[in-house]
């Protein structure tokens, strides 16, 4: 009966202390906070599954020079924000959380960005997008041959690339702020 009735009273406080406990503002939801205890774990192995159940098992379109170029600029546009350019890495991706990968940075065995990866693989995170990390979904921004264009350009970013597609990625960007117009700033007191 004890166990019985503990078992009870168990099944009950447990979520009322987690929805206080969430309700609190104590968890860790700010970039600079320290992770729950297995979050790593918890986000990656189903990440992982999923990925390797639905990602295509072969790249649709070859590493041509004209695709890697067009895929140059794509990357550009829509990723160098975040992801960094060749030999310019992003100003703010320490800052995010999980840390933006810097897809032109060697780490390791020659590995550049996520030349190690299958291209399919990249290829599912940028039409997918990952939840919770600030990677978004391209499926309503670019078509299936852009999102390959930029596939199959960060599958090579570890081999020597033609000398346009380098120029495009070296350039920096142009991060600049619209100037405030003075009617839309509220006066104070």
């Amino acid at each position: 009966m004890k166990f019985l009735l503990g078992l009870i009273i168990g099944l009950i406080a447990l979520p009322i202390a987690a929805f206080f406990y969430l309700r609190s503002g104590n968890p860790p939801v700010a970039v600079l906070d320290r992770p729950f205890p297995l979050e790593n774990e918890i986000v990656h192995a189903p990440l992982g599954a999923r990925i390797h159940r639905e990602m295509p098992t072969t790249a649709a379109i070859s590493a041509s020079e004209a695709n890697m170029l067009i895929g140059a600029r794509i990357y550009r546009e829509q990723c160098a924000a975040c992801h960094g350019l060749y030999g310019r890495p992003s100003p703010f991706a320490k800052d995010m959380y999980p840390d933006a990968p810097q897809l032109w940075e060697p780490h390791g065995n020659g590995v550049v960005g996520v030349s190690d990866d299958p291209p399919g693989e990249t290829f599912w995170k940028v039409k997918n997008g990952i939840r919770l990390t600030g990677m978004p979904s391209f499926i309503h921004v670019l078509n299936d041959t852009q999102m390959w264009q930029v596939t199959v350009l960060l599958a090579n970013a570890d081999k020597p690339l033609p000398g346009n597609v380098l120029d495009q990625l070296k350039q920096p960007l142009n991060f600049t702020l619209p100037e405030p117009q003075q009617s839309a700033i509220p006066k104070l007191p």
